[in-house]
Formats: structure tokens, sequence, C-alpha cells
């Protein structure tokens, strides 16, 4: 275990180890807080859910527009200090966060979260992409995600019980873990921008959107992948409080089926991505569509607690099989010098579905009844599965969709 333990560390640069202790330390702090957000807002400001859902349409909405604005920026200007910004920013609106009192007060701060947040998403990932060959990336996206869900592990349940005594209290450890992490990028990471990515290309850059719209098949994956999406974003956001207004699960229970997923990741994503690497990637995030779409029809008939944990691990299955895969297969299609726009198209199929989904979901859960959103969700994972292999089709006979243990090279 200990040899495996080294082998696996020095195969990965320092400043990848520094990304994911920080990703930790960060999420740690903002997970005990996320989950919790909608029922926060719903209790603060007394008003309807599609009330509550419409501010992650005004989050989703910057998010996008911002991630337009961070593909060239991080392809221009480089990674690090983009995403130290974001990180600062996102902690100050945490603070801000609790002190709010009002509808206008939370829609500039939700705007204001989803402005900070793709510039690290897409910072991240085209760093990640610098540092690692084409073959290594899945590898390093499970493990990044490995970190990341260990912070989720802990944070929710921790949360849980931070949240039932003070949100306050839980707002500014949120903001303590995403500060901590910017100190750390601003004193110890270095740019990873690729040298050969000189100034002559700035024209080029800021204009390169173009030839990323007419790469057919990162479109029609990505358009695909947003449908997806959808039905995740929907659980992440309304199952809190679909589960504390309909079935009366407190905050103090409900954390412990994000921390599920979280522990999952944790435990299960290498052993799972070493699977997944020998398969076509397309069919695998076919594959996690499925358990997408099943862990929503599943919420719908639930009536319980344990019925809503059962679905988070029927969903976790899905995550498992489909994110990393999905990312690296976005990052293999990009060029160095489009790294950061490409991520950043690819980051905004979460921008898309959570300002479609909750929002749907909260309209239907008001005009209809509080299970009609579930079963639009579970459409919505079912019907990419479709467009998947419609896809998967397409590339039968390109590299891209080959296994990745096969491939030496991104193309």
């Amino acid at each position: 275990m200990l040899a495996t333990i080294r082998r696996t560390k020095q195969e990965y640069p320092g400043q990848f180890w520094l990304m994911a202790f920080g990703m930790l330390i960060s999420t740690l702090g903002s997970s005990m807080i996320w989950p919790f957000l909608m029922i926060y807002v719903s209790e603060t400001l007394v008003v309807s859910l599609a009330v509550v859902t419409s501010l992650m349409t005004v989050n989703s909405v910057t998010s996008l527009l911002f991630s337009f604005i961070a593909g060239p920026v991080v392809d221009r200007l480089g990674r690090k200090w983009v995403m130290v910004i974001s990180l600062v920013g996102n902690g100050a609106c945490y603070i801000l966060m609790s002190m709010a009192d009002s509808l206008p007060a939370f829609v500039v701060l939700m705007a204001l979260r989803g402005a900070f947040h793709p510039l690290y998403q897409v910072g991240s990932d085209a760093m990640m992409a610098d540092m690692l060959p084409p073959q290594k990336r899945s590898d390093g996206y499970s493990l990044l995600r490995m970190s990341n869900n260990l912070g989720i592990a802990l944070g929710p349940a921790i949360g849980g019980f931070v949240t039932s005594a003070s949100y306050s209290l839980a707002f500014y450890l949120a903001a303590t873990g995403l500060i901590a992490y910017s100190l750390l990028l601003a004193i110890k990471a270095r740019e990873t921008l690729p040298v050969q990515v000189g100034i002559e290309k700035i024209k080029e850059r800021f204009g390169g959107y173009g030839q990323i719209l007419r790469d057919k098949p990162f479109i029609q994956f990505n358009l695909t992948f947003t449908l997806t999406t959808i039905t995740a974003s929907m659980i992440w956001v309304l199952l809190a409080v679909y589960a504390k207004q309909n079935y009366g699960v407190p905050e103090s229970l409900y954390g412990f089926i994000p921390a599920t997923n979280a522990i999952m990741v944790v435990t299960l994503q290498m052993f799972v991505t070493r699977w997944t690497k020998k398969r076509r990637p397309i069919q695998m995030i076919a594959l996690g569509a499925f358990f997408y779409g099943l862990a929503a029809i599943m919420i719908g008939f639930g009536a319980g607690f344990w019925t809503f944990w059962l679905a988070m691990v029927v969903m976790t299955t899905g995550e498992l099989i489909m994110v990393p895969t999905a990312t690296t297969f976005s990052a293999n299609l990009a060029p160095a010098d489009k790294r950061g726009r490409y991520m950043s198209i690819h980051g905004m199929t979460w921008g898309f579905a959570s300002g479609i989904g909750p929002l749907t979901g909260g309209i239907l859960s008001d005009t209809i009844s509080p299970h009609a959103p579930w079963f639009a969700a579970g459409a919505a994972g079912f019907i990419s599965i479709l467009f998947y292999f419609l896809l998967s089709k397409q590339l039968r006979n390109n590299e891209i969709n080959q296994p990745q243990s096969n491939k030496l090279t991104p193309f």
C-alpha cells in the first residue's frame, strides 16, 4: 500500500498535489453551506420554490457569460492568477451572503458567484491538461475529483449540524477554505501556460471561438452532455428542499446524502476509472447517463430519507463513470493554444443545466406536483442516452472515441 502511494505521488508533479490539497480544504469549507443554500434562501425570504430556483438561473446566466470570457483570458494571461481571483471572489460572496436579507441582495450575490466560479474551473481544467500527458489525464482528473469529494464527504455532514446552529458560521467557514486555497496558489503555484503560445497569437485566441464552434464532435458532445447534466443539477439543487418540505428530512440528516456521494468518489473513483479507460468514452458516458435518469425516477417514487439516499448511490455510480471520462474527452480534443476556451465550453454545460433544470423543476413543482420535477429529470437523462449513441455511431472509426488505454497521443 505504501509503495503504491509513493509510486502514485511520483507519477504527478508537485503542483498537481498542491491543487489536490487546496481543493480539499476549499471544498471542505464550501460544502458545509452549498447543499443547504436553497433552504437558507427559502427560509430567509419566505418565498416560493420557483422564486428560489430562479436565483440559480441568475447564477447560471452570469456563469455562462463569464465562461466565454474566462477561456480567452486563461489562454492569454495564464491559469494561475485567474484561479486566485476566482477563489477570493467566491469567498467574499459567501461572507456577504451571510448578511443578505432581501431578494435583490441574493440576486446580486448569486450573479457574482456565477461570474467568479467559471474562472477557477476553466483555469484548473486547463492547468491540469497543461501538466499531464493525454494518457494520464483521465487518472489525473479522477484523483482531483477524489480530493474534491473527500472534502464533500466531511463538509455536508459537519455542515448539517453547523447550519442547524448558525448559518453565518457555515458561510464564514466556506469563505475561509476558499481564501486559504487562493493563498496557497498565489504563493506556491507556477504558471503552466504553454511557452509556444506567444504574444503573436493574441488576436487568434480572442477570435478562436469560431473554430471551436465548427468542431462538430466537440459541440455535439457537449450539447448532449448538457441534457444529462440537467438531471444532475435538479437533484443537487432541489432535493434538499424537496426532502425537507415534503418529508421532513432536516439538514442534520440530509447532510449524509451528499456525504455518501463524496465517500463513494473517494473510495471508488480510481477503480472505476481504470475500468472505463479500457472502453469507448462515449459509451461509458451514455452508461453514466442511464444511472442519472434512474436516480431521478427513484426520487419521484420515493417517500423518505432512505429512498433519497439510495437514489444518490445510483446517481453517484453514474457520476463515477461519466464525469472524468467527459472531462478527459473534451481535454483531448483541445489544441494547446485553445485549451482554455475548449474547457470553458465544456464547463458551460453545468451553467446551462443549472439555469434550465432547477427553474423548470421549481415551476413543475409549483404548478403540477412536487413529484413532477423528478420524472422530467429522469426523462432528460434517458433521452440523452439516445443522442450519445448517435454520436458514438458517427465517431465509431474516429480515434477520439477509442479506449484511453490504447492511445499514446490525444488524437
